[in-house]
């Protein structure tokens, strides 16, 4: 089964760390990821850009296109994870360890119900 680790951070938050405790942080996030990696049961992984640079596109027919994403919650979702695990719990403990080393992190872990894989599209991307 598939689940998705949403990311949720209160943004100005991160937006107020200075660029070294930034990179200290998705450092330790990467040092988390690798052992999923390598054991086959991380997919894809993003880190989501600023919300302020967001569009929402709603509405009826063609829809209307808005600026930001007009979340009502006090954290945005900012990143998230793809990972394969059997069972509910796996996919949360690999959360904890997530959450291990980003503390200030909400993360939502939902079974993907339709995945179509990339076929190698933006591997090349940083």
């Amino acid at each position: 089964m598939l689940y998705a680790i949403l990311a949720y951070h209160v943004e100005d938050e991160i937006l107020s760390w200075a660029p070294e405790q930034d990179a200290a942080v998705v450092a330790k996030v990467i040092e988390v990821q690798a052992p999923l990696r390598a054991s086959g049961h991380l997919g894809p992984a993003a880190r989501l850009d600023e919300t302020r640079k967001a569009h929402t596109l709603r509405g009826p027919g063609a829809g209307m296109v808005l600026d930001g994403p007009f979340a009502e919650t006090k954290e945005q979702l900012l990143g998230f994870h793809l990972v394969d695990y059997d069972t509910d719990e796996e996919a949360i403990a690999a959360a904890r360890k997530l959450r291990e080393v980003n503390p200030s992190a909400v993360y939502e872990i939902r079974p993907v119900k339709l995945y179509v894989p990339a076929d190698g599209f933006g591997a090349t991307k940083g």
